[in-house]
């Protein structure tokens, strides 16, 4: 549609239908739609009938837009960085409905507890397509497919989701402790060998390589070696496979000469992994026909409750599911080491819970983390602050009125957990790291905090991501101090999920250690 004919639905010529307009709204409230007054008089409109019909024709008008639009394509930064500042600040200043537009897509972030409550913990409002695309299938490489991440139907997401918790139930959780303390251990002895006060360390990369090397055990029974650096090959893969979700975004990137080399490996990166997936599946289906001993893992679990036809396990999207679940979990361990670097009096109260909790054990059980209280309330603040998997989207179907402001049907809803958190609506001071917020006295958050979203798609793997990382986190606590390089910076930045936006280096020591005394002149 051009702009004569967008022009003609937003104002109507003699003989076509009008579009209904809700009641006059505050001139504040209009500002928060980004329509103002110099684009009104331009276009002969009284400002008090636009933001409905601006909100609904704003695609096809993105000259017009004056909101917060937002360069799509490419790595943003937070705190420092235009997509994160622009969000929080919108919704501080305008309220819980604010328009927002990135290119020529106009979506709208809703920030009330209670509109939060409607749409996420219900299954009317399915995820919105459009946004989930960018997943399904990267530069003409099909991802996550119809998988459980990206499947945006309900009904056919459920069927997937009920085969899937059986593999993510308590007693498969437990049966999985063995495999969070080895990997565990395996990083905690590695950093212990550079531990000399001196020499840095990623501790991003580490931590990845950690979270990489449980997933590919406890999902498929798999050693990929990443800690011991036996499968660089494969790393380099998985991390390009994420630099494309985000490439995937600046809609010229296929069109640049420039970028045809990262695309063609990002491509290449992903049927690798697909085929990979394929072999993976098929190896343990034959083994479970012909009732070999198999590992108890989560892929063994996914193929025991295949009974019913109704859903057929897709390998490589189960593969593919990997990347996205190791980096989360890494980027949660990372954002708390770094902000632990500058809270002594957090990190001393840490080491003293572990210290009374476990000891010296090298091997934890789901009662020692139980009792790990403070720990617990740690990765909370920090999954508040900054949480890896940052918002999630629904599709507004019909015209409806959320929160006072009426939004029309076919319009995308931004619900994000970091511009929550972020609001001293819902928390008191707070960009203050505070583990007391969510201490057993404390009032729980509701409806405002939501790192593994909400609802019935809420993230199947939370209790496992929620027990891998108080293992390893518990672990370092127990062992080492780590002080962060001088010049790393505590800001983030976007790569398919939210990440430092250094890599966390840090200098190590031995808990206790002290440096030898110089040699005698």
């Amino acid at each position: 549609m051009g702009i004569l004919s967008s022009l003609t639905c937003l104002f109507p010529t003699p003989g076509l239908p009008a579009l209904p307009l809700p009641p006059q709204r505050p001139l504040q409230e209009l500002e928060g739609t980004g329509f103002n007054s110099l684009s009104c008089l331009a276009l002969g409109t009284p400002r008090q009938s636009v933001p409905w019909a601006f909100l609904r024709w704003t695609h096809l008008l993105p000259q017009m837009a004056v909101g917060p639009s937002v360069y799509g394509g490419g790595s943003q930064t937070g705190l420092g960085g235009l997509l994160w500042v622009i969000l929080v600040s919108r919704a501080k200043k305008y309220g819980p409905v604010v328009r927002v537009n990135v290119f020529h897509k106009t979506s709208v972030i809703v920030t009330s507890p209670e509109s939060v409550k409607k749409f996420l913990m219900s299954t009317k409002y399915n995820k919105d397509s459009k946004m989930y695309h960018a997943i399904q299938t990267v530069f003409g490489e099909r991802l996550f497919g119809q998988g459980l991440v990206s499947e945006c139907d309900y009904e056919r997401w459920h069927k997937q989701r009920r085969v899937m918790d059986l593999a993510f139930s308590r007693s498969s959780l437990v049966s999985l402790m063995e495999t969070f303390n080895e990997k565990a251990e395996q990083l905690v002895e590695i950093l212990e060998a550079k531990a000399d006060g001196q020499t840095p360390v990623s501790m991003q990369d580490m931590l990845t390589c950690t979270t990489m090397d449980i997933l590919a055990k406890a999902a498929f029974g798999m050693e990929t070696g990443m800690l011991l650096g036996a499968q660089k090959p494969l790393s380099r893969k998985v991390k390009l496979i994420l630099e494309g979700i985000t490439a995937s975004r600046n809609t010229l990137a296929k069109f640049m000469p420039g970028k045809w080399k990262q695309l063609r490996e990002i491509r290449e990166s992903i049927r690798f992994l697909r085929q990979v997936g394929k072999d993976w599946v098929q190896r343990r289906r034959e083994a479970l026909k012909r009732g070999e001993d198999v590992p108890a893992d989560i892929l063994t679990q996914i193929l025991k409750g295949l009974r019913a036809p109704t859903w057929a396990l897709r390998g490589p999207e189960l593969l593919l599911s990997f990347p996205a679940g190791h980096e989360t979990s890494a980027n949660h361990l990372a954002f708390t080491v770094m902000e632990l670097s500058r809270q002594p009096e957090i990190l001393a109260r840490l080491q003293a819970e572990v210290d009374e909790v476990i000891g010296s054990k090298r091997h934890l059980d789901c009662d020692d983390l139980g009792r790990l209280q403070y720990l617990s309330q740690v990765l909370k603040e920090s999954l508040r602050l900054y949480p890896p998997a940052w918002g999630t989207f629904r599709l507004l179907e019909e015209e409806t009125l959320i929160d006072g402001v009426r939004v029309p049907g076919n319009t995308p809803l931004l619900f994000s957990t970091y511009v929550m958190g972020r609001m001293d609506t819902y928390f008191e001071d707070p960009l203050t790291f505070n583990p007391d917020r969510f201490s057993p006295k404390a009032p729980k958050p509701r409806f405002t905090y939501f790192p593994f979203s909400l609802g019935p798609r809420s993230c199947i793997g939370q209790q496992f991501a929620q027990m891998e990382v108080k293992v390893v986190m518990a672990k370092l606590l127990q062992r080492l101090e780590f002080r962060l390089v001088p010049g790393q910076r505590y800001g983030l930045q976007e790569q398919a999920t939210l990440k430092p936006l250094d890599p966390v280096l840090c200098t190590l020591q031995p808990r206790g250690w002290q440096p030898a005394p110089p040699p005698p002149c």
